[in-house]
């Protein structure tokens, strides 16, 4: 029986509908949910994603702003403004959009967002909180496989978890949430030994590697709940995920496309995240 293909359109489609009617309840208390994106230079994915996520914002009833500055900018340019819109009132998120030019340290970069407003949860004291399971944010893609999981009624608790990647921004965050929900979560990167017998037992098998065609069918036990993150460009040009898709359609349980799986549920819980920042910063939460 080929798997059942989770549906990461239809479930962000529903998110973002509850978002916007918390969004209009929370306009009526005279609070407009605002989201700022940084951008720095003219990396060409980078503008897409920031179209999507501004449209995103507009259809949710959330104020968006772009500011967009030079590739040339500073470190010390760029923190300034970030100090700036911790101090705007009517801005609730501050998003940085990665990657940055090279004379710019993302890390001291994210260490001067207001950590209340820090809707990616990449400062520090965000990641902190979400690994003694008491999080303020969930980082976005990780959050988005939570929910995909639960939506489809995936039992995590008890379950061998196998997450393929270790990032700062997907492997690892979502480690830890699998670990909070009583998931047995085993992570792998490339100095991992025996990697195929460690896939081919996980209940839940989630690759965030960035590898086309890494994942194979017979790394997959029957059975399992495959969460592809992997956006790559086939030999076609094509957009495809790390999972080989007609080998694991044989044998995963639940399956997720690439594109229309993890991708739409990142943006939905950007804009979860800045409804959050918008009710913590004015009390209403």
């Amino acid at each position: 029986m080929a798997a059942v293909i989770i549906d990461g359109k239809q479930t962000a489609a529903e998110l973002r509908a509850r978002i916007a009617k918390e969004c209009t309840a929370l306009r009526r208390s005279g609070v407009l949910p605002g989201l700022c994106v940084v951008v720095v230079g003219d990396d060409p994915a980078s503008a897409v994603y920031v179209r999507n996520k501004h449209r995103a914002c507009e259809e949710a009833g959330i104020y968006s702003e772009i500011i967009s500055l030079p590739a040339v900018t500073t470190q010390q340019a760029l923190c300034t403004l970030i100090r700036q819109l911790n101090e705007a009132p009517q801005i609730h998120g501050i998003l940085v959009q990665l990657p940055l030019p090279p004379q710019i340290n993302p890390s001291a970069v994210i260490a001067v967002i207001d950590p209340r407003k820090d809707v990616d949860c990449f400062h520090a004291q965000n990641v902190g909180l979400l690994y003694l399971g008491t999080p303020r944010f969930s980082p976005c893609t990780p959050a988005g496989v939570i929910a995909l999981l639960e939506e489809y009624g995936i039992a995590i608790a008890g379950k061998e978890c196998v997450v393929l990647g270790r990032s700062n921004i997907v492997g690892k965050p979502l480690a830890a949430m699998l670990l909070a929900r009583d998931g047995t979560v085993s992570i792998c990167h490339s100095k991992t030994q025996g990697l195929r017998e460690i896939c081919a037992r996980a209940d839940i098998l989630i690759s965030a590697v960035g590898h086309a065609g890494f994942v194979r069918g017979d790394m997959i036990k029957p059975g399992a709940a495959v969460i592809d993150v992997g956006i790559n460009r086939g030999a076609d040009g094509k957009l495809c995920g790390d999972v080989v898709f007609s080998e694991a359609l044989a044998r995963a349980g639940h399956l997720t496309p690439v594109p229309g799986g993890v991708g739409p549920m990142t943006i939905a819980m950007l804009l979860q995240n800045t409804l959050t920042a918008a009710k913590l910063l004015s009390g209403a939460f």
